[in-house]
């Protein structure tokens, strides 16, 4: 099975999801919803699956950066 590719961070995610690039939309149970609330209701209107990571830290070690993350899509 191949590695997932992920594109991390908010404004990247937006992109990928508006450009049909998303796979599954994951988000950090601890990123501020106010935030995280357009991304979702963006995947939602695509039928994109989302999935809750525990905390951006979390993500972050996912996504295989050193650093936390809010949101990452997974690549088609």
């Amino acid at each position: 099975m191949a590695e997932n590719k992920f594109c991390t961070g908010l404004k990247a995610s937006l992109r990928a999801i508006k450009e049909g690039r998303a796979n599954k939309l994951l988000i950090a149970q601890d990123a501020q919803q106010s935030l995280t609330r357009p991304l979702i209701t963006l995947a939602e209107q695509q039928a994109i699956d989302t999935e809750y990571v525990e905390s951006m830290k979390a993500l972050g070690r996912r996504c295989q950066i050193d650093v936390g993350a809010a949101a990452a899509v997974i690549i088609k």
